[in-house]
Parts: C-alpha cells; sequence; structure tokens
C-alpha cells in the first residue's frame, strides 16, 4: 500500500518504456532543485495503485500528474510541470492562450507517434542511485 504522498509534492506518473517520457523525467529531475516531484511508471505497482484509486482510465498511458489527491493529464499535466518547476520552463505556459481542446490533440498526436518517433526502451527506465529516493 502506498504512502499517501506529502502536500509538498507533485507525483509524476510515466511511462518507463518511452525514450521520451523517460527524457522527460530526466529534464525534470535535473531542474527540480526544490525536490517537489515524485516519480512513478505507470506500469509499475504503485502506478496502477494511483491510477485505481483515483479512477483514472487504464487508456491514459502516458503522463500524469497528481497533486493534492487530483489528476492532471495531456497538455494541463505538462503545464502545471512547467509551473511548478519555474524558471525558463515558464515560458510554455504560454500554451494556456490556445483552447485546450486544441493543446490536448497535439499532446495525443505525439503521444499517439512517440514509439515511432522516439523508440522504445526495452526496459523500464532506473533511476541513477542519487534519484533513488524519488522514485515510488
Amino acid at each position: 500500500m502506498m504512502q499517501p504522498i506529502p502536500p509538498d509534492k507533485a507525483l509524476v506518473l510515466f511511462d518507463g518504456y518511452c525514450h521520451l517520457c523517460s527524457w522527460s523525467v530526466q529534464m525534470i529531475l535535473k531542474f527540480d532543485h526544490q525536490k517537489q516531484f515524485l516519480f512513478a511508471p505507470l506500469s509499475g505497482e504503485i502506478g496502477k495503485e494511483v491510477k485505481d484509486r483515483l479512477v483514472i482510465s487504464g487508456a491514459i498511458d502516458s503522463i500524469i500528474l497528481v497533486e493534492n489527491s487530483h489528476f492532471y493529464i495531456e497538455s494541463e499535466a505538462v503545464l502545471k510541470i512547467a509551473n511548478r518547476l519555474g524558471g525558463f520552463f515558464k515560458l510554455l505556459l504560454v500554451a494556456r492562450i490556445l483552447p485546450r481542446s486544441w493543446r490536448d490533440r497535439l499532446y495525443r498526436k505525439i503521444a499517439t507517434n512517440r514509439f515511432g518517433w522516439f523508440g522504445r526502451r526495452a526496459s523500464c527506465l532506473l533511476p541513477k542511485p542519487t534519484d533513488a529516493n524519488r522514485f515510488l
């Protein structure tokens, strides 16, 4: 059974077999100086438990952000992560001028083609020893 996520943290559920998703996690780790993000692969026990507990559709197989018992998917998850990271990532927030349906359509296009465009990992992303405590 997973422990509750501390209120000052957010959980990023990701596809550990996707090169683009794994690269995104590495970027978050690199720029998350406040260590506010925790991570879990969607295919792992914790990922499945969180999706079940929050009643998140099994069809969602890319990034999910969980904050304070709420979850965000697609472009909204990306923009919330960018906002929490701050700095130059806040430039991504200009995308909010577009209707969410447009942003999500673009997100789904990339998500649908991510394995063809970026490749698929043979095994799930394993964290570096220095980051292991951030992975559930």
